[in-house]
């Protein structure tokens, strides 16, 4: 449905919130048992990999995990909101789409690190990826993709690692009440 005030369809802004729920879904229905059943196993063949990583990946149970899921919710839905109130034109969307963008490749990154499956990687080449460049190529064919220079890739990267920083701690102290 494409909104006469604007020059992007809704699918464009607020298909990064659905892609993205897709993907969140299928990491919050693996990491609790990715974790149990692979973190052992990863923890002899990266020795070098620092302790507080390890006892991090383990200690954040289901509830936790959710609750940062849900946060992050929020973060996306703002990002995409924004993207819809401008037609595409945010700096915020843009940013937080690049960021969606970029997570996904950290995720194959892991997969091929771990040499197997990691939470994230299935909907990554699925969802993430083709939402990316479709709603980029969406955005450059209206005229509204701002140029990507490197600098706005780690702008994108620094979003979204900051965003799943943030949530993470904020669910850490709602769930634990440290």
């Amino acid at each position: 449905m494409r909104d006469e005030r604007n020059d992007v369809s809704n699918a464009v802004t607020w298909g990064l919130l659905a892609a993205w729920a897709v993907h969140d879904t299928e990491e919050v229905v693996m990491v609790p048992r990715w974790v149990r059943t692979q973190v052992p196993e990863l923890r002899k063949r990266f020795p070098r990999v620092p302790e507080p990583v390890w006892r991090g990946l383990e200690g954040a149970d289901r509830r936790e995990f959710s609750t940062a899921v849900a946060l992050m919710a929020v973060v996306v839905g703002a990002a995409a909101a924004e993207g819809r109130r401008t037609g595409g034109r945010s700096a915020v969307y843009q940013t937080a789409l690049n960021g969606f963008g970029a997570h996904g490749l950290v995720h194959l990154a892991q997969a091929a690190a771990v040499r197997g499956y990691t939470p994230g990687s299935a909907t990554t080449p699925l969802v993430v990826l083709p939402f990316t460049l479709w709603a980029r190529a969406r955005l450059r064919r209206a005229g509204l993709l701002r140029p990507t220079r490197p600098r706005d890739v780690l702008q994108g990267i620094a979003f979204a690692a900051a965003a799943a920083v943030g949530t993470h701690a904020v669910a850490h102290r709602l769930v634990r009440g440290r």
